[in-house]
């Protein structure tokens, strides 16, 4: 007898679950089988080649030559011509190149542009001047190809 209480007892047992068990939210269910392989990822959309050119140097003075050349000058005048001069190697097509001018306190005293079309080496200059004059002080150039800061940072001063 206690084999058929305990069955009885088992099977109440079993009923109450599958009752309760009705009653629950359906769940998801977790399906087991193996997912089909993801495809693979596609491959990047071609972007525009970075421009091939780097600046060589940067050269601040107040007279160019022929050949674009300028010789460095560390002290100018309050008159002066300003002349960023920016030499460039390798190849670029309507690449950006600019030039701005810093005063000792940050405040940027001049900006100006350039489009570089090159195969090869080329100077750039960039000029600037100040109908008022240039307040004395100290000055500091910085280049920029591409919208990228490049090169050494020049100084020199106004007198």
């Amino acid at each position: 007898m206690p084999n058929i209480t305990l069955s009885r007892s088992l099977v109440l047992g079993l009923a109450a679950t599958l009752a309760l068990a009705g009653c629950k939210k359906k769940e998801e269910t977790v399906d087991t089988t193996a997912a089909p392989a993801a495809p693979a990822p596609a491959a990047p959309a071609p972007t525009e080649a970075a421009p091939s050119v780097m600046v060589s140097s940067v050269t601040v003075g107040n007279n160019a030559a022929m050949d674009k050349s300028v010789a460095p000058v560390a002290t100018l005048g309050t008159r002066d011509k300003i002349i960023v001069s920016i030499k460039t190697e390798g190849s670029a097509n309507n690449v950006a190149v600019a030039a701005k001018l810093l005063y000792q306190d940050g405040q940027v005293a001049g900006e100006q542009g350039a489009t570089l079309n090159t195969s090869g080496s080329e100077t750039t200059n960039i000029e600037f001047s100040n109908a008022n004059g240039w307040p004395a002080g100290k000055y500091r150039a910085e280049v920029s190809v591409d919208g990228k800061t490049v090169g050494a940072p020049q100084e020199f001063e106004v007198k």
